[in-house]
């Protein structure tokens, strides 16, 4: 398999093009069908969701007796002096409270566990989703960006499963329980009640509406703020190194501005709902009294009743109240998931050709024929590339940086596919073999590695998973890591850091080739993988190497001329085009541009 597929990842984030804005950010919002897919992951628990809505239901019923009990009371024990029945109906009162206590911790209990459910099945889908996505959608996206889907969009919508959904039917079940019991009491108070109802939807309907674009641009910018912070934090030396702390302040100063500006709209919009509803319920509740007041005077209601309509109004307000308030939040969790979604939405640029053929070893001849290739339209990267690689040939890439030697690794990885040419593995066109194959077969030794957090040899075994502790330790002996490691505190089973930042540049360098020899790859490809490591060690990891490529076919991308001076090819690349081909003797004696290059290195 491919040693380190991430790495290609962060090299040709330097070559491709990187939008800071995905170009979905400004496509319409639908929250209908948002919810509808939300839907879609909660039915998965249908028998908690059962389950939590009969305890909601129970709850909310016990939450209709209390009002009616208090006027019970008042009637026809309090106004009476029954101390005696006052004393039991208040401990009836005091157990339908707790009852009702009791059943809403249950229903929470059973939606907060159905909602972790929900959101870790949604989080394993698309980070699954990302690991089919090709290098362009990395080049589109910040990582901070992509990481504020997992982390901020995805817990705002956790929260909202878990609070709002079961507070929203709750409070659906109070206001329809509530209207009942007001009608059954007296019809009159009933649509005294309800006046203000109609008003209260209509200043809610209002101010949704304005917010809930403000919601989606809060959400957007704090993609935003976290992208550049994990840059600033990724970049933190090069920061230093070069003074630059103020204009990085600068820069993020502008970001968290958008942010704040953003939440605030937000937020402001959001908040208008809470007071402004609480006055007209208060508006309301002065009608019941009002009201109430002239017919008790008139002998048409008695004092209890009156009693047990103030209570059903404030109940009848506070759901919707309520509601208000939650819409807040799932205003929020709309938008972030609107963000999950559309990322689960995207197509893979790179797909496997139907009837794609599997392939378990390449002999290793390569062609590429008239290739031309380009990351944006009108800009060529790479112009007619033409050369033939035989099977068990080392081909060495040499040329000005950016000249495109990186990006002919890519297209033979199929990171991206061409827009004109062919390019043919045992003369097959690359796009007719399955992808996943393809990779697994070509092995990567890159510059800059990357290590993992966990053990060296765990790190090591990320070549090839099912290999040995034994066949772990010949790789590493191979490719001389063996020297350094066995004096590490725990020898292989030491931990390292995420990145490989417990280890010098060198010997991260050494447990990178040991991985890609232990991958056992037809097809290898090294970027100056002896580059960051002293003279001494240089001499054992090539004598390695010369071992590891013998019989296979190598690319080599080289800066420094003496280590591919043995290449059975040395392909020279200029502004996107070869210019010159030939073994190092032949090209020396053209006299040409590589001739000129190993002349400089010499002199220097």
């Amino acid at each position: 398999m491919s040693s380190q597929p991430n790495q290609i990842v962060k090299i040709q984030q330097t070559t491709g093009p990187k939008a800071r804005i995905h170009p979905k950010a400004a496509k319409t919002r639908n929250p209908k069908r948002t919810l509808r897919r939300i839907w879609r992951y909660m039915e998965q628990h249908k028998a908690g969701l059962v389950l939590s809505s009969i305890f909601v239901v129970i709850s909310s019923l016990l939450s209709l007796l209390g009002p009616y009990f208090i006027g019970v009371i008042i009637d026809h024990f309090i106004i009476p002096k029954d101390l005696d029945g006052t004393i039991r109906m208040c401990g009836l009162l005091l157990g339908i409270y707790f009852a009702t206590s009791v059943f809403t911790w249950l229903q929470a209990y059973i939606m907060v566990n159905l909602s972790v459910k929900t959101i870790g099945t949604l989080r394993e889908d698309l980070f699954k989703k990302l690991q089919t996505l090709s290098l362009q959608f990395f080049d589109r996206n910040k990582d901070g960006e992509l990481m504020s889907r997992f982390t901020n969009d995805i817990e705002n919508l956790n929260q909202a499963l878990s609070q709002s959904v079961i507070q929203i039917i709750s409070s659906i079940l109070t206001v329809t329980g509530v209207t009942i019991a007001m009608f059954s009491l007296n019809w009159v108070l009933a649509i005294v009640s309800c006046l203000t109802i109609p008003l209260m939807l209509y200043v809610t309907k209002k101010i949704v509406t304005a917010s809930r674009e403000n919601f989606a641009k809060r959400q957007k910018d704090v993609g935003e703020v976290n992208g550049f912070i994990e840059e600033a934090i990724s970049g933190s030396e090069v920061i230093s190194l070069f003074g630059k702390e103020e204009k990085s302040y600068s820069q993020f100063h502008e970001v968290n501005e958008r942010l704040r500006n953003s939440a605030m709209r937000a937020d402001m919009f959001s908040g208008f709902l809470g007071p402004t509803n609480n006055f007209i319920s208060n508006i309301g509740l002065g009608l019941v009294i009002g009201v109430g007041a002239i017919m008790a005077l008139n002998g048409h209601v008695t004092i209890g009743v009156i009693a047990s309509f103030i209570t059903y109004s404030r109940q009848f307000s506070r759901p919707i109240n309520q509601m208000s308030t939650l819409l807040n939040s799932i205003q929020a969790a709309l938008a972030g998931a609107e963000r999950v979604f559309e990322t689960m939405d995207e197509v893979p640029d790179l797909q496997d050709r139907k009837n794609a053929v599997s392939v378990t070893h390449f002999k290793g001849d390569i062609e590429f024929s008239n290739v031309h290739f380009s990351y944006e339209p009108n800009k060529p990267i790479l112009k007619n590339i033409h050369f033939h690689a035989d099977a068990g040939n080392m081909i060495a890439l040499v040329g000005p940086t950016g000249s495109g030697k990186t990006t002919i690794i890519n297209l033979l990885l199929r990171f991206y596919d061409i827009q004109a040419g062919e390019i043919k593995i045992d003369g097959e066109n690359l796009k007719n073999y399955r992808i996943r194959d393809l990779r697994r077969r070509i092995g990567i030794v890159l510059q800059d590695p990357y290590l993992f957090s966990g053990t060296i040899m765990e790190n090591i075994r990320y070549g090839r998973l099912d290999a040995t502790d034994e066949e772990v330790i010949s790789a590493a002996k191979t490719a001389s890591a063996h020297q350094f490691i066995k004096y590490m505190p725990k020898q292989y089973q030491t931990e390292i850091t995420a990145g490989g930042a417990n280890l010098s540049q060198g010997q991260k360098q050494l447990l990178s080739i040991a991985r890609a020899i232990l991958a056992d790859a037809d097809i290898l490809i090294l970027d100056e993988a002896t580059s960051n490591i002293d003279t001494r060690t240089e001499v054992q990891i090539q004598k390695g190497l010369s071992n590891l490529t013998k019989g296979k076919t190598s690319f080599v991308i080289a800066h420094r001329l003496k280590t591919i001076e043995k290449a059975d090819k040395i392909i020279v690349i200029k502004d996107g085009e070869i210019i010159e081909q030939g073994t190092h003797h032949e090209l020396l004696n053209e006299r040409g541009f590589y001739q000129s290059l190993h002349v400089k290195q010499f002199e220097i």
